[in-house]
């Protein structure tokens, strides 16, 4: 007869820096788990190649307890040239980084799907794609920008051979000696327009915004006064007070009001690009600032952008595909794989849920982190730097928990053997 299927503690659906970071950190408190997702496979087959980090080195680890294998290790490792700031992250760097921190700190990682999420009496229930089902008492989730991203609604109705999200490219041979369009301000588009252009590609870029933005280049081994330490301290989001705050002090940010929270993570760190991009957009691509794309239609085997400018005059631009680098919005009705019945019952706001200080949402035992979590603990969670945090956090807050249910389970044993007795 088969054995019954023992309860799993803990299972953690993703495999990025925010998966992989917790996972290393319950594996060194013993506390039973799986993992499930292909490692970094949001960073090895959804971004383009030859795009490098915005975040600096420093700021670019995945994080187990005892900071053992950081990527500056890594790199010296491997005979990659590093610096904690300055010197761009390429993403082959990594990814390369990831897959070896998989390997050194959570070998269990399975890579398998999970097709589906549900609720059952003592947990959950997840199918995997190879069939077997796994029972749990905890999920967490830390799918990253995975189901997000986001394409405007005046472009939703074209069809896939002529509209595509940044997310599904990672080799832009393809688009050699075609005629493109870009639409986006921020970081993503500014790579792909760039990347685009020197891959061969006839790129167009297309923003709202009336300029744009890139990051400042960094002044390597100039001395900063102490007053410049103090008011623009370095973080893992940037120079600044604020971002100096948002990076180090996520449990009081979920204390703010939930108005400002949202705020904040709508405005903080807008789009813009790396310095590293500047030098291949500006005076490379052409740039199509200050308008906003209304409607699109296939005329002629062609596709029909049309673009309407502050002012209220329009403009219509004719290319062969639609490139919509316009970034990731959380929205938990895209996690296909999760129940309508948990869905229902997580507790939301502007589409991400409602986390308590433990990442915990309304959904007894259901957890999030990275981007689902920054309209909770801010803007860290957006990027690779917030998995820190996230990753000692809930081990420390799961561990609690789970100690209280072993004591739990000691007081009623001995109760029970009690009443039995008398």
């Amino acid at each position: 007869m088969p054995h019954p299927q023992l309860m799993l503690e803990i299972a953690i659906i993703g495999a990025g820096p925010y998966g992989l970071s917790l996972g290393a950190h319950l594996r060194r408190l013993g506390v039973p788990y799986r993992i499930f997702g292909r490692p970094m496979d949001s960073w090895r087959a959804h971004m383009p190649k030859g795009m490098m980090l915005k975040s600096d080195g420093f700021a670019s680890n995945i994080y187990d307890p005892d900071g053992g294998f950081t990527l500056e290790k890594f790199c010296a490792q491997r005979g990659i040239e590093y610096s904690n700031t300055g010197i761009p992250v390429r993403l082959d760097t990594f990814t390369a980084y990831g897959l070896a921190f998989k390997e050194r700190m959570v070998p269990e990682l399975e890579d398998k799907r999970v097709n589906s999420l549900e609720k059952s009496p003592d947990g959950f229930e997840l199918r995997l794609d190879d069939g077997e089902i796994v029972k749990t008492r905890r999920v967490v989730l830390a799918v990253g920008i995975t189901h997000f991203e986001h394409i405007p609604a005046s472009l939703a109705g074209l069809p896939p051979e002529s509209l595509t999200h940044s997310y599904r490219h990672s080799e832009l041979e393809s688009f050699r000696g075609r005629n493109i369009v870009v639409i986006g301000g921020g970081s993503s588009a500014t790579d792909f327009a760039g990347l685009a252009g020197e891959a061969g590609a006839q790129v167009q870029l297309v923003a709202r915004t009336e300029s744009l933005k890139f990051h400042g280049k960094p002044e390597i081994g100039k001395p900063r006064s102490r007053w410049q330490q103090i008011r623009h301290p370095q973080s893992g989001l940037g120079p600044g007070l604020r971002s100096s705050f948002f990076s180090n002090a996520p449990s009081t940010f979920h204390h703010l009001p939930e108005s400002l929270r949202l705020k904040i993570v709508r405005s903080h760190l807008g789009p813009s690009g790396g310095w590293f991009t500047k030098d291949k957009v500006l005076g490379r691509i052409p740039l199509l600032l200050g308008h906003t794309p209304e409607r699109a239609e296939i005329r002629d085997g062609c596709v029909h952008l049309h673009l309407r400018t502050a002012d209220g005059s329009t403009r219509e631009v004719e290319t062969e595909h639609i490139v919509a680098a316009t970034g990731y919005k959380v929205n938990l009705e895209r996690l296909k794989f999760m129940s309508s019945e948990i869905c229902s019952k997580i507790r939301t706001v502007e589409g991400t849920p409602i986390l308590s200080s433990a990442f915990e949402s309304s959904v007894s035992g259901l957890y999030f982190v990275g981007l689902a979590a920054a309209n909770s603990f801010g803007p860290v969670m957006r990027f690779a730097f917030g998995a820190g945090f996230a990753a000692r956090h809930l081990t420390i807050s799961m561990a609690k928990s789970l100690a209280k249910g072993r004591a739990f389970s000691r007081v009623s044993s001995v109760v029970t053997v009690g009443n039995e007795e008398t």
